[in-house]
């Protein structure tokens, strides 16, 4: 069994959050769930190693991509290709996107980081995100409205979901070298099972 108190987490700030500032707001409640930060990047993403992260199957491009095409439809918009062209599109779109403006990636270490960032970041799409989520709290798109506008859902943050994929997402952003071992004070708090040494 791993350690729970050691597992890594994997998450991008996305261009929206730092085109609109939201970059000390993210990491703050991060940092304030108790998460320790190990590792930290600033930089323009390719779209080789963007294409290799988000890395999706034909299955999932026939899915994703029949929703939109029902999308379409629904609207009474044209559709000039197949559901698998639809999805490919999905994945063009956030390679577009993401490769807009420079990009955080970082790696957060702690107790379940992978599925507590989950619920600090909210729901992939921000209108069904609950306030209380930075997804919720600072941004309204939709699938919907992203589908209809062709381009890429504008939701902030990247986070990985589930520990498989934070185990693939960290050596493809960072070297092992770039991630840091270090003890935070706070840790004792959170992970000392007695609390020695917290009285004088």
């Amino acid at each position: 069994m791993t350690n729970s108190k050691r597992e890594r987490t994997f998450v991008i700030l996305k261009p929206d959050a730092i085109q609109r500032g939201l970059v000390g707001e993210t990491i703050k409640r991060i940092e304030a769930a108790g998460l320790k930060l190990v590792a930290l990047k600033f930089a323009m993403a390719t779209e080789e190693k963007l294409w290799k992260h988000y890395n999706k199957d034909d299955a999932w491009f026939q899915k994703q991509g029949q929703r939109v095409l029902d999308q379409r439809t629904a609207a009474g918009l044209p559709v000039d290709k197949e559901a698998i062209e639809y999805g490919k599109d999905i994945i063009k779109a956030l390679v577009k996107f993401m490769t807009s403006s420079p990009v955080i990636m970082m790696v957060w270490e702690g107790n379940q980081a992978v599925g507590i960032v989950k619920k600090l970041v909210g729901a992939t799409e921000p209108l069904s995100s609950d306030c209380g989520t930075i997804r919720g709290d600072f941004t309204l798109d939709s699938y919907e409205l992203a589908n209809l506008d062709d381009r890429a859902i504008r939701n902030l943050v990247h986070c990985s979901d589930p520990v498989a994929d934070a185990d693939r997402e960290i050596p493809l952003w960072f070297s092992d070298e770039e991630i840091m071992n270090y003890r935070l004070v706070a840790e004792q708090i959170l992970y000392d099972v007695n609390l020695d040494g917290i009285l004088e």
